[in-house]
């Protein structure tokens, strides 16, 4: 392909772009919520609120995103590693089953792990509701509300209810703080001591509501850690400050009588990592009272908009957004074509969740980010590592949100040293390695059931996310704090790899193909194996990269050197089938479910970069075959995973397709494993239940049909479906190598383009086809 050199300054020959976002960005509806997936999630990285707009009864559910179950452990089996070489033994002799079975005995954690998924009241702990602020109002009359509406303004991060009693307007906001770190409830009615309302605290279990000081409303508690019942404490704390009328604290309560103008703050707070917790949700709560209300608002927009205005989206024009947004999510299954702004909505609908429910300091979003309103979260709410919570980060750096991947970095630094442990026990190796779950206790042991928790590509996994940061910002200081956690896991894999007698190949032992099975040739189902798909992808890529980074940071040659010669005898990035698909595992098994949900064999084309139409076309084939067989259906999160394939594989309409699947609305919180995802109607994913990674994952995939910058070169609109190439304007993209990328298209072709950086530098940019070298221009 030819490639032109541009010297001149693309800046100077393109006008600026717009920097605003047009169409507007907000969720409404004319009814409260009827159940906990219609709510509308607030947040700020830290506390979350989501209010459910009732009339005569609002259910506000709070949470914390450290408020965690259970407590730290030492689940690993110090005699695992003596069964390593007979699990081996068994697994060359084809006898995958009896391997299974030892795994199982001898193989797997100590004690009950994560329960099974319902691990709030076992050591492993689960991600827990704070508690639930309940409002009983009052209105002097039996007369029904009318005019009534209640919206989220993800432009503001600012949510209202609002409708009409005996001529009598109420108003509710509700912000969670990005200035002062609280939550912000303010009430009104249109004439004058028209609010009576109670305010309650409570929580399912462990807790204590009292009157502190005649003055404010406290809920305490300690969480079950799994041994003696004295896990973490918390502390919720709720004032309210009324411009007229009264206010009354009770025992179990706060009283408000004849009131025009009321403003709730709620404090909240735990000893995770902050021993002075209690002291601390006084400080914050006091401190935000002396401030005027509207003065801590504005702060509050000021610092999200800072984050959430990076990124502008336009697709064109509809008129649908006159439609509450669940009627807008009927209409767009019907006829998604004529809702180009729907997608855009979804789009920064992702950013905003990110931005509210993760802060740099703190904890990565888990698998509901920060919104839960149960003890026992499905799944624990933990964090899974084998794709979960990779997705809810894949967005990020393309979403220009770099900074919010750095809590997963720190999270994954704590883990190390557990990890550590666990390499020794199971398998007498070198470095760190993390299974399947993990929590903010740092557990890396297998999961408890040999078919799921034995999966050891996770910590690679991790890796890959920590190592595209570096990509997208080229920071070298952040390249030499994450340099011993990637070592170390390139130190795992290399140390405990094993030779396949039939190809010679060096591949992990014992494993699986994350959560799925095969047909042995007697027609047995298993799990367990050698060298699936996955472990080959993740272990290529880990041993590439901590090569690049030795290089740059110039140390350890005779690592790097080491890794080189073992990339040669490392299985290539996928085999193909005798069917012509990308083959899960080391041998062509059969499985017993063709369409299953994990996708993991791909890893190699979507999120690293060893599959792509122009350096390896026939294994990009082979993965569309891979997909077409999988089918497009299945859980939010792997729909999800699809249009990410498919955006990859630079079929715009087909990623379409997914996403509109994933737009279907749904009210379903069954525990679903196959087909069915969707939507609720506050637009959060459904696996179902409720799980935040097909919201992230989806943001991600929109992101990659914008824009790719993994093969080389930045390519503009490589995976855009016919409807959204009419017209279109983005602004403030992320490319790898810190590069800004504003862009304006119509009919299908690039109008006007620029490509910024801190400082100017040459780059490949594919625009309407054509690949090109040009300066950038300095942002």
């Amino acid at each position: 392909m030819n490639i032109k050199k541009i010297k001149a300054l693309l800046f100077i020959l393109i006008p600026i772009l717009g920097y605003s976002q047009n169409n507007p960005l907000e969720l409404w509806y004319k009814k409260p919520a009827s159940q906990w997936e219609e709510t509308l999630p607030l947040g700020n990285g830290r506390l979350g609120i989501m209010p459910d707009g009732g009339v005569t009864t609002e259910k506000l559910v709070l949470n914390d995103i450290t408020l965690w179950s259970g407590s730290s452990q030492d689940a690993n089996n110090y005699k695992a590693f003596s069964f390593l070489p007979q699990i081996r033994e068994l697994l060359l002799a084809d006898k995958n089953r009896e391997a299974e079975k030892l795994i199982n005995d001898n193989f797997v954690c100590t004690g009950p792990g994560s329960g099974s998924g319902d691990g709030a009241n076992v050591q492993f702990g689960c991600y827990q509701v704070l508690g639930n602020m309940t409002l009983k109002f009052d209105y002097k009359t039996k007369s029904q509300a009318t005019n009534y509406s209640r919206s989220l303004n993800i432009q503001t991060a600012t949510s209202s209810t609002q409708f009409t009693i005996d001529g009598v307007t109420y108003k509710r906001e509700y912000f969670a703080g990005f200035g002062d770190d609280a939550l912000f409830v303010k009430l009104t009615s249109s004439k004058k001591g028209k609010l009576n309302f109670t305010v309650q605290l409570d929580r399912p279990e462990h807790f204590k509501t009292v009157n502190e000081n005649g003055n404010s409303l406290v809920m305490v508690g300690q969480l079950n850690n799994g041994i003696d019942g004295k896990g973490m404490k918390y502390k919720a704390k709720v004032k309210a400050k009324a411009t007229d009328g009264n206010a009354l604290y009770t025992n179990n309560s706060i009283e408000i009588k004849n009131a025009t103008e009321v403003v709730l703050y709620i404090s909240a707070g735990t000893d995770f990592k902050d021993k002075s917790f209690e002291t601390s949700v006084d400080k914050i709560l006091d401190a935000s009272m002396q401030k005027k209300y509207q003065d801590q608002k504005k702060v509050h927009i000021q610092n999200y908009q800072k984050l959430f205005n990076r990124v502008a989206l336009n697709f064109g024009k509809s008129d649908r957004k006159a439609l509450p947004t669940n009627e807008r999510l009927d209409a767009f299954l019907k006829e998604p074509d004529s809702d180009t702004e729907l997608p855009v909505l979804f789009y920064q609908y992702g950013r905003y969740l990110s931005i509210s429910s993760t802060r740099v300091g703190l904890l990565p979003p888990n698998l509901q980010g920060l919104w839960a309103h149960q003890v026992q979260t499905p799944w624990n709410g933990d964090y899974h590592l084998d794709v979960n919570v990779q997705m809810n980060h894949w967005a990020l750096e393309t979403g220009n949100l770099s900074e919010l991947n750095l809590p997963l970095k720190d999270l994954v630094k704590q883990m190390v040293p557990y990890g550590e442990k666990t390499a020794k026990a199971y398998y007498n190796a070198d470095g760190w390695v993390a299974h399947v779950i993990t929590n903010v206790w740092g557990f890396t042991e297998p999961g408890e059931s040999a078919s799921w928790g034995i999966a050891k590509a996770g910590s690679g996994w991790l890796c890959n996310n920590l190592w595209n940061h570096y990509l997208y910002t080229n920071d070298k200081n952040y390249l030499a704090e994450i340099y011993p956690i990637i070592k170390g896991a390139a130190q795992f894999y290399n140390s405990m790899l094993v030779k396949d007698p039939v190809t010679g190949w060096l591949v992990t032992s014992p494993s699986v193909s994350p959560e799925n099975s095969f047909f042995l040739p007697n027609g047995q189902d298993a799990h367990i194996c050698m060298g699936p798909t996955i472990d080959n992808q993740i272990v290529r890529e880990l041993f590439n990269d901590v090569i690049t980074a030795s290089q740059k940071l110039g140390i350890d040659t005779d690592l790097s050197n080491d890794l080189e010669k073992r990339l040669k005898l490392l299985p290539p990035p996928g085999v193909i089938s005798p069917d012509g698909r990308i083959q899960e595992w080391l041998k062509p098994y059969k499985e017993p479910d063709a369409q299953h949900r994990h996708i993991s064999h791909l890893y190699g084309l979507y999120p690293a970069s060893l599959i792509t139409p122009e350096s390896t076309p026939e294994l990009a084939e082979a993965a569309k075959k891979t997909l077409e067989v999988r089918g497009d259906d299945g859980p939010s999160w792997s729909i999800a995973y699809k249009m990410l394939f498919w955006s990859r594989l630079k079929d715009g309409n087909r990623a379409y397709k997914l996403l509109k699947t994933i737009l279907r609305p749904t009210l379903a919180t069954n525990i679903n494993y196959g087909a069915g995802g969707g939507v609720y109607p506050n637009l959060l994913s459904a696996g179902p239940p409720f799980q935040i990674d097909g919201n992230f994952g989806a943001t991600a995939g929109i992101g990659e049909m914008l824009i790719q910058s993994h093969a080389g070169f930045i390519e503009l609109l490589p995976a855009m479906p016919d409807v959204w190439l009419k017209e279109g304007e983005v602004k403030g993209l992320k490319a790898e190598g810190n590069f800004t990328i504003n862009m304006k298209w119509e009919k299908g072709k690039i109008t006007k383009y620029e490509i910024l950086s801190p400082v100017p530098a040459k780059v490949k940019v594919k625009v309407n086809g054509e690949l090109k070298e040009i300066i950038s221009s300095k942002l």
